[in-house]
C-alpha cells in the first residue's frame, strides 16, 4: 500500500501544474515521513533490521520546505510546519541507527537535516527539539564526527569550530581540527591543539596526534622539550613519562630505519629510562612495561631484513655475518621476553602481548609454548 501511495505521488508532481501545488508536496512529506516513522519503528523492534531508505526522512524534510515556499494559505505552511516537527525526530533517530552501524555518510545527512529541520522552524517560531543547548551541542558533534569518519572530513570542520568556539569541544574536536587544518595553517592547528591539551591533558588522542604531528616534520626535540616541561610541572604525573618514552622510541625507530644504529641505541636507552622513570612511580603501569618489552623485540625485528639478506650468501664470511647477526637478534628476543611476561600479568586480556610471546617463544624453538599462546590468541578472539 505504501509503494502505491509513493507511485501515485510522485505520478502526480511529475505535472507541471502539481509542481506548484503546496498541498502535494506536503502530501509527499507526510508519505515520506510514514516511511520513516515504519523502517524506525522496524529496527527498535529488530535491531538486525537495514533500513532500506535512510533518505526518507530526508525527502519527507525537502518535500515540506517546497511546500513553505509555494504556500498560498496558512495552512499549507502550517501543515508542512507539523510535518517538518514530526520529521525532526525521524531525521534524528535514522541518524543514529546509521552511526551505530557505521555508515557514517547516512549518519551524516540525517544530523544534518535534523539541524536543518531546526533552523527552519526556528525562523517560523515553532518550538523544536534543539532548542535545548546540551541537546544542540550533542547533535552538533555528531554530525561532525559523522562527517569526520565517513568521506565529508571537510565538511566535519565548521561543526567542530561551532563547538570550539562555544567552549563546549569534547577532546576529538581539539584533535579533528589539529589533524585537518595542520597542513593548510600550522598556527591554527596548533592553538587548536594546545587549547584541547590545556582542556584534556591526561587525553591520549591529543598526545599522539602531537607527537605523530613532530615525527611527520622532523621536529621531535620540540616535543621532548614540552613533555620534559610537563614532567617538571606534574612530577606525578605517569603518563606523561610514558609518553616522553614513547616520543623517544618513536625516534629510535626512525633512526634505526635510516641506518643510524648508534643514534637509535641512545635514543632507545633514553626511553627505557623514562619507562623505568614511570614504573618507579606506578610499578602496575601496564603500558610502561609493555613499551620496554616493544623495545627489544622491535629492535630484534628489524634485523630480520639483514638476516634474509645474508641467508642466500653461502660463503664461509656470509654465514659467519648470518650467525653473527641471528645470535644478536635472539638476544633482544630473548630480552624482551620477561617485560612481556610481567605485562601479561598486568594485563591478561591484551591481545598484542600474546601475540609477541607467541612470536618469541615460536623463534626459541618452544613450540609448546607457542601453542598455548596461539590457543590464547584465539580465545581472546572469540570472546
Amino acid at each position: 500500500m505504501l509503494g502505491d501511495a509513493l507511485k501515485s505521488i510522485d505520478g502526480i508532481l511529475s505535472a507541471d501544474d502539481a509542481k506548484a501545488d503546496p498541498e502535494a508536496w506536503n502530501s509527499k512529506g507526510q508519505i515520506y515521513n510514514e516511511i520513516a516513522k515504519t523502517e524506525i519503528n522496524k529496527k527498535i523492534l529488530d535491531p538486525s533490521f537495514v533500513i532500506p531508505t535512510p533518505d526518507a526522512a530526508l525527502i519527507a524534510l525537502e518535500s515540506f520546505e517546497k511546500a513553505i515556499s509555494l504556500a498560498l494559505k496558512k495552512s499549507h505552511t502550517k501543515d508542512a510546519l507539523a510535518g517538518i516537527k514530526e520529521d525532526e525526530e525521524y531525521l534524528n533517530n535514522i541518524g543514529i541507527t546509521q552511526f551505530q552501524v557505521q555508515d557514517y555518510n547516512n549518519s551524516f545527512k540525517n544530523f544534518s537535516g535534523s539541524l536543518k529541520a531546526s533552523e527552519v522552524l526556528k525562523a517560523n517560531k515553532e518550538d523544536t527539539r534543539l532548542s535545548v543547548d546540551t541537546i544542540m551541542s550533542d547533535q552538533v558533534f555528531y554530525t561532525g564526527v559523522s562527517a569526520y569518519y565517513g568521506d565529508n572530513k571537510e565538511a566535519s570542520i565548521p561543526f567542530f569550530e561551532k563547538l570550539y568556539k562555544a567552549g563546549k569541544a569534547q577532546s576529538l574536536v581539539y584533535e579533528a581540527l589539529f589533524n585537518l587544518i595542520s597542513e593548510k595553517d600550522v598556527t591554527k592547528a596548533m592553538e587548536y591543539l594546545e587549547a584541547g591539551r590545556k582542556a584534556y591533558p591526561d587525553d591520549s588522542g591529543l598526545l599522539f596526534a602531537e607527537i605523530n604531528y613532530y615525527l611527520k616534520v622532523g621536529k621531535l626535540d620540540i616535543l621532548t622539550s614540552k613533555l620534559k616541561a610537563a614532567i617538571a610541572k606534574e612530577p606525578d604525573n605517569v603518563s606523561v613519562y610514558v609518553t616522553l618514552g614513547n616520543v623517544y622510541d618513536q625516534i629510535n625507530q626512525k633512526e634505526r630505519a635510516e641506518g643510524n644504529a648508534e643514534k637509535a641505541d641512545e635514543n632507545l636507552n633514553l626511553a627505557l629510562d623514562y619507562f623505568n622513570q614511570a614504573l618507579a612511580k606506578d610499578p602496575k603501569n601496564f603500558d610502561a612495561k609493555y613499551s620496554q618489552g616493544a623495545l627489544y623485540y622491535n629492535k630484534a625485528a628489524s634485523m630480520t631484513s639483514k638476516l634474509n639478506e645474508l641467508s642466500n650468501d653461502y660463503s664461509s664470511a656470509g654465514t659467519k655475518k648470518y650467525n653473527i647477526i641471528k645470535l644478536e637478534m635472539d638476544g633482544y628476543f630473548k630480552t624482551a621476553l620477561p617485560y612481556f611476561i610481567e605485562a601479561e600479568q598486568l594485563d591478561p586480556k591484551d591481545l598484542n602481548t600474546k601475540i609477541a610471546l607467541k612470536e618469541i617463544y615460536a623463534r626459541d624453538g618452544k613450540l609448546d609454548k607457542a601453542a598455548e599462546y596461539k590457543a590464547k590468541i584465539e580465545a581472546l578472539g572469540n570472546n
